[in-house]
């Protein structure tokens, strides 16, 4: 029928211009969703992963999405959930030690300054959860109301973790580079 094929050709039109946009908005914010994504997950591979989820998500939710202006913080939830998601399920296969591994000095995937990789190692010296928080705090700049609405507990436990993961990065030997803790802490957050 006639009529059919000018719907379909329509259909496939607006398919077409649907899967244009979503691609531009990825092409152009692809680096800053990574970033997002190695601050929660700390590994590239598993960054890269959380990512194309979450990108996969979005993609087949796109047409719902009529404010495309929130695309950013609705890909950021869904890494956060799947995130979350992942490490909830995960089984304890890694064992905490008095020693950390050598890290791969070489792959530094953000391209940072040796600073930034001393205060990424005492971020992953700190347990999951808070590190989530943190970089939901520091990185999203998401308030302790948001924080604890995405991760499903209390505004007071987020409180208290956040206040207790800062005393932990202020006390790291790491960060303190042989001179007063509180001065070498104050650069790095500043």
């Amino acid at each position: 029928m006639p009529g059919e094929t000018v719907g379909t050709q329509a259909g496939t039109a607006a398919e077409a211009d649907s899967t244009a946009a979503f691609t531009a908005y990825v092409a152009e914010r692809r680096a800053s969703l990574y970033a997002t994504a190695y601050h929660l997950t700390g590994d590239r591979f598993e960054a890269e992963d959380l990512l194309q989820s979450a990108l996969f998500s979005t993609y087949r939710a796109w047409d719902r999405i009529s404010d495309k202006a929130a695309v950013g913080g609705y890909l950021r939830r869904t890494m956060t959930n799947l995130h979350i998601s992942a490490w909830r399920r995960r089984k304890l296969a890694e064992y905490p030690t008095e020693e950390l591994p050598e890290a791969p000095g070489e792959s530094d995937a953000m391209r940072g300054t040796e600073l930034r990789t001393v205060l990424w190692q005492a971020l992953a010296r700190l347990p999951e959860m808070q590190r989530t928080m943190l970089v939901l705090r520091y990185y999203e700049g998401r308030t302790d109301p948001e924080i604890a609405d995405v991760l499903g507990i209390s505004v007071g436990t987020v409180k208290s973790s956040i206040w207790r993961s800062l005393r932990r990065l202020r006390d790291d030997e790491a960060l303190s580079f042989g001179r007063d803790r509180e001065e070498s802490f104050e650069e790095l957050v500043a």
